[in-house]
């Protein structure tokens, strides 16, 4: 009897031996997921669709905007800077990373397509084309 042990302390001590093995396996695994994406959103502004992308720290020149029948795609290349490739880190959190995220709008027009960086944030502005009836009733003889 003197040996046995209850279980909900016998529990917590097998947790404790577990956790350095946990937290090394889990710690790359949540860096990697939110490396390489970025959060994207789309607003439908009546007579126009805004797309907003999170691109802290993404310089101008890394971004490429396309819109290609209907299909409107943000890509992202991030790349380290030469200034940061001569310094001696001993932790360094940044990296270099692609992303592409790109979204159908059906009824886009490429006419007034703009697009701004502001503090983060790009936002993407997309005039919608009139409606055209997509539907060709067909007689029959």
């Amino acid at each position: 009897m003197a040996n046995m042990v209850p279980y909900d302390r016998y529990e917590r001590a097998l947790r404790r031996a577990f956790d350095p093995f946990d937290s090394f396996f889990s710690a790359p695994l949540s860096v990697l997921s939110n490396e390489g994406s970025f959060k994207m959103n789309v607003e439908d502004a009546g007579d126009k669709y805004v797309v907003t992308a999170e691109l802290a720290g993404v310089n101008r020149d890394e971004i490429d905007v396309e819109l290609n029948e209907g299909r409107l795609s943000i890509s992202v290349d991030k790349k380290e800077s030469e200034e940061d490739k001569g310094k001696n880190y001993l932790h360094k959190e940044t990296t270099e990373w692609q992303a592409s995220r790109g979204v159908y709008l059906k009824d886009a027009t490429t006419s007034g397509l703009t697009a701004k960086l502001d503090g983060g944030v790009l936002t993407v502005n997309v005039p919608k084309q009139e409606e055209k009836a997509s539907v060709t009733k067909v007689s029959i003889d």
